[in-house]
């Protein structure tokens, strides 16, 4: 019957000697027998052991999963739950990478439009990217509302055109109104706004924010802070955010 040493069995397994050392030292691989110099000696069975055990570190099990599957009785009874638990200990892990290069990808886009790249610009980023979410939630408030204004404008003036009946408009219009302003004013306390320049954070003037020139994510203010006018980036309101929790 063969018998292997450390270095041929770390070889036949394609390990290095250390790893089948340490093994050793975990009483997971354990030698069949010692030669009369001392060395140790590996058998067939140990050499299978070894394999199946280089197969499940290389699927992520633990040393001592694996030390807990050598030392039951029935290992069968066992395998089952060990490989559903490594199974989504690996989803897990797996969602937390994704999540990181999701990040990284934002984070890589956000710099490309920085002009004047410092450390406090990927602070702005990482804060931008924290309030999406829930920038996100105010626009669909924002977007609920302005669709339910519309849908009511739009109504009463066509039963106004068609069926002559203008009193629904008339009434309508003023709730439109106060809807277009109420959604303004929710916005505008729920953002605030970074300076490109020094970084600063502040919330503009209503009157301010409502005319300034803009874009879906930028408006173009002066940076009560350094002084600074130029488009800056919207995030969502720490004060805002106090507030609701």
């Amino acid at each position: 019957m063969s018998k292997y040493t450390t270095g041929e069995i770390a070889r036949l397994c394609k390990v290095s000697v250390r790893t089948v050392q340490y093994y050793d030292s975990r009483k997971l691989l354990v030698p069949s027998e010692l030669s009369e110099g001392g060395r140790r000696l590996y058998s067939e069975d140990d050499l299978k052991k070894m394999k199946i055990i280089c197969f499940l570190r290389e699927v992520g099990f633990s040393i001592n999963s694996i030390g807990e599957l050598f030392s039951e009785e029935d290992p069968g009874s066992v395998i089952s739950l060990l490989l559903e638990q490594q199974e989504l200990s690996l989803r897990k892990e797996l969602q937390e990478k994704q999540t990181q290069l999701s990040m990284l990808e934002q984070l890589k886009r956000g710099l490309k439009g920085v002009e004047n790249f410092s450390v406090e610009s990927i602070g702005d980023i990482a804060r931008i990217m924290e309030s999406r979410k829930k920038l996100y939630r105010v626009r669909a408030i924002m977007l609920s509302l302005g669709l339910l204004g519309e849908l009511i404008e739009v109504g009463t003036l066509l039963l106004g055109i068609f069926k002559g009946i203008w009193w629904p408009f008339a009434l309508g219009l003023p709730f439109v109104i106060g809807i277009s302003i109420w959604i303004s004013v929710f916005y505008f306390k729920k953002v605030d706004y970074i300076c490109p320049q020094c970084h600063h954070v502040f919330k503009p003037g209503f009157k301010e924010a409502l005319f300034a020139n803009h874009t879906p994510t930028t408006r173009k203010l002066r940076c009560p802070n350094c002084g600074h006018k130029g488009f800056c980036v919207e995030t969502y309101s720490e004060q805002a955010e106090s507030q609701t929790e």
